[in-house]
């Protein structure tokens, strides 16, 4: 038996008192954390959610959309059991599940802590129906708990399509499916979108024309491409125009650059021109790129009435190569919106360009205009360039937005004539600028919604010549410039009270 001192009894007579009352504050709390544990089967706790229905945005039908997500939440203080979470109540449905990281069609005796969440990712694959216009496909989110039946809505807008799936591989080229082959002339209508995975192809001598109204939407790294010698027909109008653009049609993709590759332009046959008219080509990673690939082209690209937005790289991206455009919009891309290069020759009507990217940061001014490439040994050879661009707009947000990059040895000649320009030249000592001005704000309406019409007091408002604005008397809204032309695509439109 020990045998303690007499100095040694009031210390442990002190610590006894202090274990005699830490032994009931820990046994109590040890009651509380068993008490919680238990599962409650208390049918008026139930369970709350992060939202009352989850909605997806089109979807096209055998392509699964994007993953939504619902918190669900159990804000009482006891321990619950979810008997069952499926979707509608015999468990079919075109939604799956994905409870709490694990995935599968239905789930059984979920537990969830006092005052804990779960989460819940619902995705949504419609099988093909033979219907052109969106429809919308329901279904419930069911929960079982304690006898209590709670239930999610779930919405889906689905969308029958054309699937243009690529199937044949050149080495080094991109994988592609061949849509209007040789000496072969193919209408895509606006019934049913086009989604395309991979590249579409037209062949040489080839033809595709694509009517106003159709709608056309590219897979990741996806686009159209016309070979040489084949052409391309965009046939938009102002009340339908056609639509390029990426295949993720939900709320939250709509302003996403970069979410498909291009539509690549190759040369052609004189009398054969490219023509894109009234047409939208937003969130890829370069609008247009058009280039003298086998042979110096003899055909043009005819644009009009046309918006290139968002894009990662450039809007418009040429080789050696002949444009004529008028009222185009270039807007938003995060390298130049236009670099037309190893030569070419280029017209330009009542354009608009303008550059306020902000997702990155952009070294390259707006334009590039260059006028060489170069051979084997890396010398350069001259090509020769023309360029005219009239009453247009050429802004952003660097200081500089023009750049020129020429040689001697080729006729290379541009000319900016009355033009609203964001550059550091002095414009009096450079010829290539006619009756322009320099760094005022255009005052678009809106940079954020990509709304470039002017506003209020622009300074572009009647600053055009007539004389082109006679040869394009109306602008990409259809309304007339005369008498007063504005600069760049839209002409101003006072508001009437």
């Amino acid at each position: 038996m020990p045998v303690f001192s007499v100095e040694q009894y009031p210390k442990m007579k002190k610590n006894s008192s202090l274990l005699l009352l830490i032994i009931p504050i820990a046994l109590l709390l040890f009651d509380a954390c068993r008490k919680q544990d238990l599962i409650s089967n208390d049918s008026a706790l139930k369970l709350t959610f992060s939202t009352d229905s989850v909605v997806f945005d089109t979807v096209f039908t055998s392509i699964g959309t994007s993953t939504r997500r619902l918190m669900i939440y159990n804000t009482s203080n006891k321990r619950l059991n979810i008997s069952s979470i499926q979707v509608g109540e015999n468990g079919g449905s075109v939604f799956r599940l994905n409870v709490d990281g694990t995935p599968g069609l239905a789930f059984e005796n979920i537990e969830i802590a006092a005052n804990d969440s779960l989460f819940v990712f619902v995705r949504a694959t419609i099988d093909p129906l033979n219907v052109d216009n969106p429809f919308v496909v329901e279904d419930d989110l069911v929960f079982l708990i304690n006898g209590n039946i709670q239930k999610v809505k779930l919405i889906a807008w689905g969308q029958d399509a054309n699937y243009i799936i690529a199937d044949q591989i050149v080495k080094k080229f991109p994988k592609f499916k061949i849509v209007a082959d040789s000496l072969q002339t193919v209408h895509w209508t606006a019934g049913k979108p086009y989604v395309v995975y991979g590249y579409a192809l037209i062949d040489s001598y080839g033809e595709l024309i694509i009517d106003e109204g159709a709608r056309v939407y590219f897979h990741d790294k996806s686009g159209l491409w016309a070979f040489s010698d084949g052409v391309l027909k965009v046939r938009g109008t102002l009340e339908n125009p056609v639509i390029f653009q990426g295949d993720r049609l939900e709320q939250e993709y709509r302003d996403i650059p970069g979410q498909w590759d291009r539509i690549w332009l190759m040369d052609g046959r004189q009398g054969f021109d490219h023509e894109i008219d009234y047409a939208i080509i937003r969130n890829g990673f370069i609008g247009i790129q058009a280039e003298s690939f086998l042979k110096a082209t003899a055909n043009n690209l005819i644009l009009r009435n046309t918006i290139i937005e968002n894009q990662t790289g450039m809007g418009i991206f040429t080789r050696l190569f002949a444009i004529d455009a008028s009222n185009l919009v270039v807007a938003n891309c995060g390298n130049y919106s236009m670099a037309l290069s190893i030569g070419g020759d280029y017209r330009f009507m009542h354009t608009t360009v303008a550059n306020n990217w902000s997702l990155s940061t952009r070294n390259n001014p707006s334009i590039l205009l260059n006028n060489y490439t170069f051979d084997s040994l890396d010398v350069a050879i001259p090509v020769p360039f023309n360029l005219v661009m009239g009453n247009s707009i050429i802004y952003g947000s660097n200081s500089e937005e023009i750049e020129t990059d020429f040689v001697g040895g080729a006729d290379s000649t541009y000319l900016f004539d009355h033009c609203l320009v964001k550059t550091e030249r002095k414009l009096s000592s450079f010829p290539g600028f006619a009756d322009c001005f320099k760094n005022q704000d255009p005052l678009f309406k809106d940079y954020e919604a990509f709304d470039y019409h002017p506003d209020t007091l622009s300074p572009v408002i009647g600053k055009g010549k007539i004389d082109y604005s006679n040869i394009v008397p109306n602008d990409l809204d259809g309304v007339s410039r005369l008498p007063l032309p504005d600069l760049g695509a839209y002409q101003f439109v006072p508001k009437i009270n």
